[in-house]
């Protein structure tokens, strides 16, 4: 296979382009198994990109080839109390499944530490289902892993409790 220049870049939601790219891709992913193996309903299309350029913390990185978007980072910007810094959380990590294999999902996650070293967070977060077996062995191959927590290695869960119907 070919390797080809994969560009991640910071997405301007504010951009139709690169909007319609961030919708597609969450589209997509939240279609996958997964992701919940149902697409966005229309309504959250609709407001997605919006949305997070209007929401304090957000950031939100693509990944293109060429003219073609093929993955997506979501991130938000949280706050360490126990090291009183603000800390990165990846909610969303997407890479269209035709580009899935090539190195995409390494580069959205190499470009997400290196903004948050360079904006001096302590901490790079993030939640995957436990039957990600890909995604697990991503996140493990880049430094991922249980946190600590009195020097003890601790492995954290994400919980949630649903406050509205969708």
């Amino acid at each position: 296979m070919t390797q080809q220049f994969v560009d991640i870049r910071r997405a301007d939601l504010g951009d139709p382009g690169d909007a319609a790219a961030v919708v597609s891709l969450l589209d997509s992913y939240a279609a996958d198994p997964m992701g919940g193996g149902t697409p966005l309903p229309a309504a959250t299309r609709a407001s997605l990109a919006p949305a997070l350029r209007d929401f304090p913390g957000a950031t939100v990185l693509l990944a293109w080839v060429a003219a073609v978007p093929v993955g997506v980072a979501v991130c938000f910007t949280g706050f360490s109390t126990f090291r009183a810094r603000a800390l990165t959380n990846v909610h969303d990590l997407a890479v269209d499944p035709a580009w899935r294999g090539r190195g995409i999902g390494t580069r959205l996650l190499e470009a997400v530490v290196a903004l948050a070293r360079e904006r001096g967070h302590c901490k790079v977060t993030l939640e995957v289902r436990e039957d990600n077996a890909g995604a697990m062995t991503l996140y493990r191959r880049l430094g991922f892993g249980p946190g600590e927590s009195a020097g003890q290695r601790v492995q954290y869960l994400f919980l949630e409790q649903r406050l509205a119907v969708d």
